[in-house]
């Protein structure tokens, strides 16, 4: 379908394209985040903003921001943005097409003249992706005041998370304090899924950010002669295991067909003693959980432990009580901005749907401090996090014309709060 778009869809596909030569030769599409590759594809940016005329700086928790201020001094800001960093082996589109999609809106809103009454900012924030010092979106949880402190401490390669910081032009030991003038901010992003390319939709409304929940599963047998022991006489540990990973995909699958996101993966597997002769006498699981409604979480893991129980029976085995590893919340994304988007769409002629977002983002830590919203847009198969990741350059640009006007909207509509 043919659109006249204000956008360049032009201008989009050079900038995606120059930052996808940036990358590990051998490995495409490798930039990783503190990486001299990822300061090369930083430079870039840094050129691209001041070219489109923002002032660009490197706040204290090392993202990179350019902007332009709005006609009313004090009305806050309007960001919109996302992170040039990638996954090893993956990740020409996975991020980096929000933070050009975010650069494009602002060169659109200069050439047609729009003067916002609110500050407007570009980022592309820091280490969006689970980084080298094993931990993730770490700019964007500067940026809402909630990176813990102790993060500063880990090492690798030779570096503390601290001096990561301090190289890519960063402050780690300034005050870290949310910052409270974002009155909104947008997000565009490929939907790392099937669903749109599916459905045959141009874009996907977000309306929140699925919890990640991590749990513990270990289960403990006996171990025993492979050959000599019979079948009836086992305390399988891993035979046991095996109808836990089945329980765990049924209940996921009844609660995934009611409304709402979710989905258990049982993703860390190991045995012992791991030897083709022996009964596997113990079996560790991680699961990791997705969830947008709470109470679904807690449904699930309620139904699963009365499943252990009756496993641990029938099977002779021990099971203890799943543990906690890690838990956070599902976040919401915000009605106002969410309205904005869907109208925004209705006047792009956009196909679109509201759907949740089961991958972490940079918007679900800027939805604590602002008003946050996320777009979707298809990608080949749903396939990221991999070479073969791919979104056509004509729904990229659609989707930054569905930011475009939702931004202006947002202006209006913020004044009138």
């Amino acid at each position: 379908m043919s659109r006249n778009l204000t956008v360049s869809a032009e201008r989009i596909a050079a900038d995606i394209d120059a930052l996808a030569v940036i990358t590990d030769p051998d490995r495409p599409w490798t930039r990783r985040a503190f990486s001299p590759l990822f300061l090369e594809g930083r430079a870039y940016l840094e050129n691209a903003f001041r070219t489109a005329g923002l002032e660009t700086r490197i706040d204290a928790a090392g993202n990179l921001i350019g902007g332009r201020k709005g006609k009313k001094p004090g009305a806050g800001t309007i960001m919109l943005g996302s992170h040039s960093d990638t996954v090893p082996d993956g990740g020409r589109f996975d991020g980096i097409a929000g933070v050009v999609v975010a650069l494009e809106v602002a060169r659109a809103l200069a050439e047609a003249g729009i003067e916002l009454d609110h500050d407007l900012e570009v980022t592309d924030f820091l280490a969006e992706e689970v980084s080298i010092f094993g931990v993730s979106c770490i700019g964007s949880r500067g940026m809402a005041g909630v990176r813990p402190a102790e993060w500063l401490g880990r090492e690798a390669n030779g570096m503390t998370l601290a001096e990561g910081i301090e190289k890519v032009g960063g402050n780690p030991g300034a005050e870290q304090k949310a910052r409270d003038d974002i009155r909104a901010f947008l997000e565009l992003h490929i939907e790392q899924g099937p669903v749109l390319e599916g459905e045959k939709l141009d874009i996907g409304v977000v309306t929140a950010i699925a919890g990640i929940t991590r749990i513990e599963i270990i289960v403990e047998g006996r171990a025993d002669h492979a050959g000599t022991t019979p079948m009836d006489r086992r305390a399988d540990a891993l035979g046991a295991a095996a109808h836990v990973v089945l329980a765990v995909e049924t209940l996921a699958g009844e609660l995934a067909a009611t409304p709402g996101h979710f989905a258990a993966t049982t993703g860390e597997f190991e045995m012992w003693p791991n030897a083709a002769n022996v009964v596997p006498s113990k079996v560790r699981m991680l699961l990791d959980i997705r969830s947008e409604k709470r109470d679904d979480l807690g449904q699930f893991l309620t139904n699963l432990e009365s499943c252990l129980e009756g496993i641990a029976g029938d099977n002779g085995v021990t099971i203890a009580p799943p543990r906690l590893v890690s838990d956070n919340p599902a976040m919401p994304m915000d009605p106002l901005v969410m309205d904005a988007l869907d109208d925004a769409c209705a006047a792009t002629d956009a196909a679109h749907r509201r759907m949740a977002s089961g991958a972490g983002h940079d918007a679900a830590f800027m939805a604590r401090i602002a008003k946050a919203g996320m777009v979707f847009i298809p990608c080949l198969s749903g396939r990221s996090h991999a070479p073969e990741e791919w979104a056509e350059n004509a729904d990229i640009a659609l989707g930054a014309e569905v930011l475009l006007e939702a931004v202006k909207r947002l202006d209006k509509q913020l004044m009138e709060q």
